[in-house]
């Protein structure tokens, strides 16, 4: 499968709520290659290492992703895996040579690497994308989303006004 596609890019994420913010990471993640790999959290791996806040479900975040990704008419160069571990296939796959995150990930990328040289593989090359930020200035997240603060696209909403 990897002899037709010259660069794979991989990410992961939970994507609960998918806004601008999980949107602009795909599809910048699109440019840089020509496959993507995506880690979606499982549920069990969520209820290991979540907080105390609810997320949707894994087929409601991934139904959700597929549509976005069928918009973009791009699902043919897109794989979605599972995530049950923070590092996913990025750590193991030979195949993957880009890691697109965001600076609250970039430490688990380095471990990433560290993990793929003691394998004897090479080294991601890590592409850090600056936050999308909401009409305050500050990002937007599935935590404010959830909140009641803001919209999927970084709108505040009235009632916090």
């Amino acid at each position: 499968m990897n002899g037709r596609y010259k660069r794979t890019v991989a990410l992961g994420g939970t994507f609960d709520h998918l806004h601008k913010g999980h949107k602009s990471l795909i599809r910048k993640a699109l440019q840089l290659g020509d496959r993507l790999i995506i880690g979606l959290s499982s549920d069990e791996y969520l209820s290991r290492w979540r907080k105390d806040h609810s997320v949707n479900g894994y087929e409601k975040r991934l139904e959700k992703l597929k549509s976005f990704l069928s918009e973009l008419n791009v699902f043919d160069r897109v794989t979605i895996v599972p995530l049950d571990d923070p590092f996913g296939p990025s750590a193991s796959d030979s195949a993957i040579s880009v890691l697109v995150v965001t600076a609250d990930t970039l430490k688990r990328a380095l471990e990433i690497n560290k993990i793929r040289i003691s394998k004897g593989l090479p080294p991601l090359q890590i592409y850090v994308c600056n936050f999308i930020l909401a009409d305050d200035g500050a990002p937007i997240s599935s935590t404010r989303i959830r909140k009641g603060q803001i919209d999927g696209e970084g709108h505040i909403l009235e009632v916090n006004q």
